[in-house]
């Protein structure tokens, strides 16, 4: 829904002129790496901890250049633990990518980091490393604790131009771009540029002593938190996080949002930077990520939006219920619990039609009724106006009539019945 037809024009970013030169390569299956080898919790040797996914953006193509500059990035965590790794990605890149430097520190404020937190990321022993085209890579282990909704900042210091990047294209949180290497540095003095988006940092992994395993929130805009506030982490997934901390006991499990504005389940999107099909990237994703055990599933509104079924021809309701049972059935061979979301109402919004709107109906009964899910959220039941059940409650309502506001976003969270989840 990046997405949605009403979407502001200054988030319609233009396409850079080898998008047509680099659509083919978009489409290609890329190797995954270390960084996705997952399916099953891992325990470290004693047993005693479990290694999860505390924050992991969903990645794609068409990001900008860059040419010797440092790159600072927040990363939110949603669960505690220690033994922190980070991966990086040139899963979406054409060429090699040289890494000059990655440090890592606590988030004071903004782009500075907290005093004597600073600590060096070193990649197989070595701070310096190349990536190639289409691969990922892990972190040694990095000796810094982490807290349950801590900030943590990333810098990562390429040396040379890049080429078009990997990156997750809205962040809804400030990035902070400074020419040279500046790594090292406590302060964000040398950091005149911020962003909104996040740049070959795909995921921060910890092992926890009280986590068994990790959550993915895979979906769409409302996922990746379109219309929520930057900066204060008020997506669904980011609400769901906190509820799940601040339960009796300790948090038994990470959240982690795999969300992309625009993406949908059948096609790829034109706009390189709203992601391949759900079909292509769910096993990369959602299944790749460290610790899996729930994956959330809540998408396909951009495809009833845009009518668009397979082969390029109009979408039928069949159609997403048969790429619904594509994904449950990788997700049962992995092992994972997958939990159906109904998709919530859009009237208002440019997206809406009586016809899309049937079929909406016919995919959120066969979501209900199917039998085919480990478990169903009803959020078009949460969010939906009690007087118009074709549109979003005015209460929750961003604005455009089919993303969530901060308080729609909690309620998402809050409907979720915490006794479909496995941990």
């Amino acid at each position: 829904m990046s997405s949605a037809k009403g979407r502001p024009a200054a988030f319609r970013r233009p396409l850079l002129s080898v998008c047509a030169a680099l659509t083919g390569m978009a489409l290609t299956v890329v190797p995954l790496s270390t960084a996705t080898v997952a399916g099953a919790a891992t325990s470290d040797s004693q047993g005693k901890a479990t290694r999860v996914s505390a924050w992991s953006p969903s990645m794609t193509t068409g990001g900008p250049s860059f040419d010797n500059q440092t790159i600072r990035m927040v990363v939110h965590s949603s669960i505690a633990g220690s033994g922190a790794r980070i991966t990086l990605s040139n899963r979406y890149g054409s060429a090699p990518l040289d890494v000059g430097e990655v440090d890592v520190a606590v988030q004071a404020d903004g782009g500075e980091g907290t005093r004597g937190t600073i600590r060096n990321v070193t990649f197989a022993g070595s701070r310096h490393l190349t990536i190639p085209a289409g691969a990922e890579t892990v972190s040694d282990v990095v000796p810094i604790p982490v807290r349950a909704g801590e900030n943590l900042l990333v810098s990562l210091y390429v040396p040379g131009a890049t080429g078009m990047s990997t990156w997750h294209s809205d962040a809804f949180d400030t990035t902070y771009i400074a020419s040279g290497n500046h790594t090292g540095d406590d302060t964000a003095a040398a950091f005149g540029t911020t962003t909104a988006s996040w740049y070959y940092l795909a995921g921060l992994d910890v092992l926890s002593s009280t986590a068994k395993g990790t959550l993915v929130a895979f979906g769409d805009s409302i996922t990746d938190g379109y219309h929520s506030s930057t900066g204060t982490y008020t997506r669904w997934p980011d609400f769901l996080a906190r509820r799940l901390g601040a339960g009796p006991g300790p948090q038994r499990l990470s959240v982690v949002d795999a969300g992309i504005g625009g993406n949908r389940v059948l096609t790829d999107v034109p706009n390189l930077w709203q992601g391949v099909s759900a079909l292509k990237r769910f096993g990369h994703d959602a299944l790749g990520q460290p610790g899996v055990k729930d994956v959330i599933l809540f998408e396909g509104i951009n495809d009833i939006g845009n009518n668009a079924g397979p082969d390029g021809r109009p979408l039928t309701a069949q159609d997403l219920i048969n790429g619904y049972r594509t994904l449950i059935d990788q997700a049962h061979a992995a092992h994972v619990h997958l939990i159906g979301a109904t998709l919530m109402p859009d009237e208002g919004n440019g997206y809406y039609s009586p016809a899309a709107e049937a079929i909406r109906q016919s995919v959120n009964r066969w979501i209900r009724t199917g039998g085919a899910f480990d478990g169903v959220i009803d959020f078009d039941r949460t969010m939906r106006d009690p007087l118009n059940p074709a549109a979003l409650n005015p209460s929750y309502d961003s604005g455009d009539h089919i993303h969530p506001n901060d308080a729609g976003m909690k309620a998402m969270a809050d409907a979720i019945d915490l006794r479909l989840l496995r941990s």
